[in-house]
């Protein structure tokens, strides 16, 4: 794999250097200039001002969502609306309140005109390639996986606030994002699967933010042996390289998936026009790719299988070193135990899964190399579980679950919780191999708060599959795979959908009730910015990166995420469990507060005057590099209901989680001044209203250890909406205000 940093044109399908001039002749001529184009109503040539073609969200997020709307006017639903019920399924924690949630959807879906798709009926993502994909359309989604590209489909996940806006006919604003050229040659090996693929190029990618925030547009030949299900397994994954979105040329065999799903009408073939130009490039050959392992605690985390089993002690030595760096001490990873007297390395746990693993061409994979063996009575175990009702049909009639479950595996129904905690959590010490998205520390379910640590490695079915058979000893699939896999497509039939999904996007009912569980609750309403602000910092994260998944924990926590106080006392749980009690300490703080007397005192000794009576006592955060991974607004809307006011940041890390901190009326700070924030310290920043609309530099002052210093802030670059919601405190006051 080559990476190219600087502009390059596509020319006779061969990637060549350009010149300033050229590249703004052929900026115009990609794939992704086309679609983003017909979507912008055209009113800024800087800004694109986006309408999409349809909404999804799950049953974590929709609820919010729906909520969010429904203070600022939703009146129906003015695009299509999937609704899917595929995280909060297993209805274990809380009672009624998972269960309560759907009732709420399908109640919405009825009310304002949405669809709805039932529990265990499919995965988020399935459900929309399957029905909802279509080329040249464009797709937002309020899950940070929400990647449609490989059927022509520009897809986009973001936090809640943003569907919030389509709901309400407002746009999504964005600057005319970079195109980041991949263009594929080769052929893949015999055992190589799509996540193989996807693991070398998150790793080439992550770490030097070569295609972040950008398009990555997939254009070459090799794409042509390719099946449309290897594509998308491959897609879907282009999120862990924080990436903003991504899109694919499209051919016979996309025309074929769509024919084979009874929507003919949603082909047309798209190409990058001879020409196109790209900020950067990455040469991707197939024919390079080896079976893959991302080590704990990453995706970027990347080694061939077979490099890693070379020297095992070496590389799991690392893996388990950085691991315990960023637990802190909390409880202590062990990798290395994995390896036995032979040398071999041995796993507890095998999970092919959800949007990436779950798949018809995964899964057919995974059973070939399996075929006729015998997974064993021991510490090893493996679960499958399909991406949609169709697809388990499917699996079904041609025999595949009945030789999986001879082979000792088990198989599950359609459900995304192994990919965020909430379904197969390895013992304590264990280590799972998983065809899942992410790897992130906790996502299996652990929780180190009580001594608890497990860990994952993300690998490919096929890879899976091999170790499997092999009884949990790490296997290549390259190593057991010696002839070139079928083109796996699924004989779809959409009966199942037809029988028990709600459609009733066109035909609202305003009039149908909407169905509270006890559990639901409204957003707590939040102050207007003031033209100060005083900041107490309740936690410091000086980690490379801080995951969603560290701002609010998923699993069982995802139960709670339809009431918005409940949910707030998990924030930061898993990585600073004292950030709760401090944030509320701070809330309930007035200027007569003796803390808040003290810092006022020390700024105004050092010529700094502060006008209480324009200025509002919130907390803050520092993180070094925050919002990594999912795009849950909970993150940001957590700290909000505890009355956070700003975030701290060098950068951060994705655009969906700063435009979540900017919904909910966090001030997403930039700061290098990291060492005068520490927990405790109070920083007062004047003038804020001014600086939100200056778009400059400008200055706050800290207290730290007894001192004020100046230290310099930046707000980044913001629209117009975002200046406005950010002065009136949130999305919704903005959306009651004008």
């Amino acid at each position: 794999m080559k990476l190219i940093d600087q502009k390059v044109l596509l020319k006779n399908g061969e990637v060549v250097p350009c010149s300033d001039e050229e590249f703004e002749q052929g900026r115009g001529k990609t794939i992704a200039a086309s679609i983003l184009s017909s979507h912008d109503n055209g009113e800024s040539s800087d800004v694109l001002h986006l309408k999409f073609d349809s909404l999804t969200s799950h049953d974590i997020t929709y609820v919010g969502i729906i909520q969010t709307a429904r203070a600022s006017g939703l009146k129906e639903f003015p695009v299509p609306y999937v609704l899917t019920n595929c995280h909060n399924t297993l209805c274990a924690v809380g009672g009624t309140i998972n269960e309560d949630d759907h009732r709420f959807a399908l109640s919405a879906a009825h009310k304002y005109g949405g669809i709805y798709v039932p529990p265990n009926m499919a995965v988020i993502h399935s459900y929309n390639r399957e029905m909802m994909s279509g080329c040249g359309r464009m797709i937002l989604g309020s899950d940070s996986h929400t990647r449609y590209g490989a059927l022509g489909t520009m897809a986009v996940g973001e936090g809640g606030g943003e569907l919030a806006k389509q709901l309400l006919k407002r746009t999504y604003d964005i600057a005319n994002p970079d195109v980041v050229l991949i263009h594929v040659t080769g052929e893949v090996k015999p055992g190589v699967g799509p996540h193989d693929v996807a693991l070398a190029l998150i790793g080439a990618t992550y770490a030097n933010g070569f295609v972040k925030n950008s398009v990555m547009e997939f254009v070459g030949d090799g794409i042509a042996s390719l099946s449309q299900e290897y594509r998308n397994a491959i897609d879907v994954m282009t999120t862990e390289t924080t990436c903003w979105s991504s899109i694919w040329q499209t051919d016979d065999v996309t025309k074929a998936y769509f024919e084979g799903h009874n929507r003919p009408e949603a082909y047309a073939k798209l190409d990058a026009e001879d020409g196109a130009a790209y900020v950067r490039a990455i040469e991707l050959d197939l024919g390079e790719i080896e079976s893959m392992i991302a080590l704990p605690m990453h995706p970027s985390y990347a080694i061939a299988i077979n490099e890693l089993k070379a020297d095992p002690k070496k590389y799991l030595q690392e893996a388990q070193d950085r691991a315990n760096e960023q637990l802190s001490g909390n409880v202590e990873m062990d990798l290395v135990s994995k390896i036995d007297e032979q040398g071999n390395v041995n796993v507890d746990q095998g999970v092919i899964a959800g949007c990436s693993g779950g798949t018809y061409g995964n899964i057919m994979a995974a059973a070939a190399v399996l075929d006729d063996c015998n997974t064993g009575n021991g510490e090893f175990r493996l679960s499958v579980y399909p991406d949609s009702m169709p697809v388990y049909k499917a699996l079904v009639d041609n025999g595949t679950v009945s030789n999986l479950v001879s082979t000792g595996a088990i198989f599950r129904e359609a459900f995304c919780g192994p990919c965020f905690g909430a379904g197969d959590t390895p013992a304590n010490g264990e280590l799972s191999i998983r065809h899942t998205t992410r790897n992130f520390a906790n996502r299996e379910g652990s929780k180190p708060g009580e001594g608890q640590i497990s860990a994952v490695a993300l690998m490919d079915a096929r890879s899976i599959a091999a170790t499997a058979a092999n009884q949990g000893v790490l296997t290549a699939a390259t190593d057991v795979c010696h002839e070139p896999e079928p083109a796996y497509e699924c004989p779809f039939n959409d009966s199942v959908y037809k029988k028990r999904v709600y459609y009733g996007f066109g035909n609202p009912e305003p009039d149908y009730p909407l169905h509270f569980g006890p559990n639901i609750k409204d957003w707590p309403e939040q102050p207007t910015l003031t033209n100060n602000i005083l900041l107490k910092l309740c936690s410091h994260i000086d980690d490379p990166v801080t995951t969603t998944d560290e701002l609010i924990p998923s699993g069982e926590t995802s139960s709670f995420r339809s009431n918005p106080l409940r949910l707030a006392e998990f924030t930061l749980s898993r990585r600073d469990p004292e950030y709760v009690g401090r944030a509320k300490d701070v809330a309930t703080l007035d200027f007569d507060n003796d803390d808040v007397k003290r810092a006022i005192s020390a700024f105004e000794a050092a010529g700094v005057q502060v006008e209480t009576s324009d200025t509002l006592i919130k907390s803050a955060i520092y993180a070094k590099k925050p919002g990594d991974g999912s795009a849950r607004e909970q993150a940001a809307s957590c700290q909000r209901v505890l009355g956070a006011g700003a975030n701290f940041a060098e950068e951060y890390a994705t655009k969906r989680y700063r435009s979540n901190c900017i919904n909910w009326g966090i001030l997403p700070f930039l700061t290098t001044d990291a060492a005068v924030l520490d927990v405790n310290d109070w920083v007062f920043v004047p003038n804020v209203i001014d600086a939100i609309d200056s778009d400059a530099e400008f200055s706050g002052y800290a207290f730290h250890d007894g001192a004020v210093t100046e230290i310099k802030l930046k707000l980044g670059q913001l629209t117009g909406d975002e200046k406005q919601i950010l002065k009136d405190g949130c999305l919704i006051n903005y959306y009651k205000n004008h």
